[in-house]
């Protein structure tokens, strides 16, 4: 649904590079049942955003990206309960994007209230995506175990910042992260790593009971072969662009490992409540100096550069949009 208000936002006229993208002007969504509206204050620039740019997701054109913000609630749709005109929060817009826009609808299910919290609009935006992904790979989907060992690639990246963390908070031992460039090692070993080594040492690094992966390529055969028996892998995306990477059923039977897969919209999609639930563990900790994130804000008008950035594999931490009042 859609008002007759006006609103500028930034859109995917055409799939293609970074360029394509556009500051327009769009009509203002309003709620729908079971469903808010935010006054949006800064939107997450993430990696999922290029892919939808990019093509790689089939979606309808023109595109509004977006799949995570902060604000400031201004609507509610039928059936809504529990929050309230004006009240700050943290949201998932993952399942039906449109967050890079001054206002965006969602599920009430995916939104976190920050009444009480001592914590700022810029890093409530860097929570929904990353820091609940964090929990959701290692709890739900590794189903980590007290003193087990984890191993992340790409550590210094927005989910990677964040999978270390979690990983301590979940009780696990040993954690180790790989960077792709010398330049991030010291960024990286601030976000609760024992360890952060490149790629390319990957296999004097030892063995892991978990490993999460969103690089690809190369580095996910060299993955599974250093989890232990009863390891999991869990694969979340591909960063290196490579193509896919075959793996043996008889191979994973034989050596006792698994390898599953995770991803956010599609579980968001699935299991709102579940989701939602994540999201509040994030801004509790978060809150509760438990959980950091390093932000970079950008004005809205700067999309393309915050994708140009993403893309060539620069950034450190996360990036947000500032999109309206804050």
């Amino acid at each position: 649904m859609s008002s007759d208000a006006q609103m500028k936002a930034v859109t995917i006229p055409e799939f293609g590079p970074a360029d394509v993208l556009r500051l327009d002007t769009v009509d203002v969504p309003e709620p729908g049942p079971g469903q808010v509206s935010i006054d949006v204050a800064y939107a997450g620039a993430n990696f999922a955003e290029v892919l939808y740019r990019q093509g790689v997701v089939d979606v309808p054109l023109p595109f509004v990206p977006g799949i995570e913000v902060s604000g400031r609630i201004r609507a509610l749709g039928p059936g809504v309960k529990g929050f309230s005109v004006g009240q700050p929060v943290a949201a998932l817009t993952i399942v039906d994007s449109g967050g890079y826009a001054e206002v965006v609808t969602t599920s009430a299910e995916l939104v976190a209230a920050l009444d009480g919290h001592d914590l700022g609009l810029d890093l409530a935006a860097a929570l929904p995506s990353n820091s609940t992904t964090a929990f959701l790979v290692l709890d739900r989907v590794a189903r980590i175990e007290p003193g087990e060992s984890v191993l992340v690639h790409a550590a210094a990246g927005g989910v990677g910042s964040q999978l270390g963390q979690a990983a301590r908070l979940l009780g696990a031992g040993r954690v180790v992260g790989t960077v792709g460039s010398a330049a991030k090692l010291e960024t990286a070993k601030a976000f609760g790593y024992d360890e952060v080594i490149l790629r390319e040492e990957l296999v004097g690094a030892g063995e892991f009971d978990v490993v999460v992966d969103m690089v690809g390529g190369p580095m996910r055969r060299a993955s599974l072969d250093r989890l232990t028996p009863m390891g999991r892998m869990v694969v979340m995306g591909n960063a290196s662009g490579a193509e896919d990477v075959g793996m043996s059923a008889n191979e994973l039977w034989f050596t006792n490992k698994t390898v599953s897969g995770f991803n956010l919209a599609a579980f968001a999609a699935a299991y709102a409540s579940d989701t939602g639930t994540a999201l509040r563990r994030a801004v509790e900790a978060a809150a509760g100096g438990k959980l950091r994130s390093q932000v970079e804000i950008l004005p809205l008008e700067r999309a393309v550069e915050a994708h140009r950035r993403i893309e060539s594999g620069s950034t450190t931490g996360k990036l947000v949009l500032q999109a309206g009042r804050v």
